[in-house]
């Protein structure tokens, strides 16, 4: 299966990137991809999920780590003629997904007290296929929604790094 990359993205450890990461892949999504409202809107949920997991694992690695809190979230969107994958990669600490506690069921009163730990879960319903690969120095997170191309696209790869914002440029007050 041919893969190409269509946007790569690198955002600071920071919640208020979120919004940009998941605005960005929604419209690549719903610009190259035949794809419903519904899907997009699935799949822009679950890419707040996993961007959220990966700011807290770059945030929780030990201040002897070579990664810090201020390590970058990598973002990618590959495309292929029936599917578009959305990985997300941190430097965390890493993490075994098959050791995730699920959360009860919606019927089950203990669902209440539930409070953390529904991101896996949420992300697995959200998207069509969801793999969590450890790595040496983090976690990958790739998502995979299914649906044919937009008739006729024949846009590029797009390369954005957004992980400098969080030290904007001073202003120079003097004329």
């Amino acid at each position: 299966m041919q893969r190409n990359l269509v946007l790569e993205l690198d955002i600071p450890s920071s919640a208020e990137y979120i919004a940009i990461v998941r605005l960005v892949v929604a419209s690549v999504a719903g610009a190259r991809r035949a794809l419903a409202d519904e899907r997009v809107d699935d799949l822009k949920l679950a890419v707040s999920e996993a961007c959220t997991n990966a700011i807290e694992a770059n945030h929780s690695a030990s201040p002897t780590s070579p990664t810090s809190p201020t390590s970058p979230v990598h973002v990618e969107v590959w495309e292929s003629p029936d599917r578009l994958e959305v990985c997300i990669e941190d430097s965390g600490p890493g993490f075994d997904p098959d050791k995730v506690a699920s959360p009860p069921p919606f019927t089950d009163p203990e669902r209440l007290n539930f409070e953390r730990g529904l991101g896996i879960p949420l992300i697995r319903t959200l998207v069509d296929n969801a793999a969590f690969v450890r790595k040496r120095n983090g976690t990958l997170v790739r998502m995979t929604v299914f649906g044919g191309p937009v008739d006729g696209d024949d846009t590029g790869t797009i390369y954005m790094d957004v992980s400098r914002l969080s030290d904007p440029p001073s202003l120079d007050s003097g004329g």
